[in-house]
């Protein structure tokens, strides 16, 4: 497992393509937090806080973590590799966990040259450092659980078919579907009464308390169980490929 892993990774950085893709993530946002050219830019925020980027982050990774996890599996499919890959002494699960752990590790390189945005707002205010660093880590945990399971959602999404282009809009789709998805449909008049359990089920409700700093057990619970969950639908295609 961690010589897929190394591999994939190996496979991502040996082209500009990874680069390009993390670069123009890096530059998207920082052209919205410090920008004139965006009205959601910290400077004339007023507030020496992370709000913004917290606000804008999960929409970026919608699109950013589809597309490094489209060629996924789809590129095994048809270059014929699939078949050599599940021959060899390691289990579907094994294989899954590779791949969904370099697309991770991934997106931890692109969001770890963020933290020179808490740098510099820890800078910039006007008494120097009154930054809620706690409620900011706090922050960047809960970006890190939905990335997990965005990025499992991505991996499905590549595993289930053999078209590059296909897997990059599905992952959107699913992934959309989940963010937003859930609270659209709890605004449905027929469904007034279970309103907030549907709303549960969805990404957004708990994002936007982790997002706050707010560590819950149950939203840590939530992300946990659903990454694993379609880690193991992943390795469900997987094992029926293998049949």
């Amino acid at each position: 497992m961690i010589a897929l892993l190394k591999k994939e990774i190996s496979v991502f950085f040996s082209t500009l393509i990874g680069y390009l893709i993390i670069g123009v993530f890096l530059l998207i946002n920082s052209i919205l937090l410090w920008s004139d050219f965006s009205k959601m830019n910290i400077l004339e925020y007023g507030y020496a806080d992370m709000d913004i980027f917290f606000s804008i982050a999960p929409l970026l990774f919608l699109l950013f973590i589809p597309a490094i996890s489209m060629r996924i599996f789809t590129e095994e499919y048809t270059s014929g590799t699939m078949e050599t890959l599940i021959t060899k002494p390691i289990t579907a699960f094994n294989i899954v966990l590779g791949k969904f752990l370099a697309i991770f590790t991934l997106v931890l390189f692109a969001i770890i040259p963020t933290l020179i945005y808490v740098v510099n707002i820890y800078y910039l205010g006007e008494i120097i450092g009154n930054l809620d660093l706690a409620g900011i880590i706090g922050s960047y945990i809960g970006l890190i659980f939905l990335c997990s399971l965005f990025s499992s959602v991505s991996v499905y999404a590549s595993s289930i078919v053999g078209n590059q282009i296909i897997s990059f809009l599905l992952a959107i789709l699913l992934n959309t579907l989940f963010y937003f998805g859930f609270d659209l449909l709890s605004e449905i008049s027929l469904l007034q009464n279970i309103d907030l359990i549907i709303q549960q089920i969805g990404v957004s409700f708990h994002y936007d308390s982790m997002s706050k700093g707010l560590i819950k057990f149950s939203d840590v619970v939530y992300f946990t169980s659903f990454t694993f969950l379609f880690i193991k639908l992943t390795e469900l295609v997987i094992i029926d490929k293998k049949a």
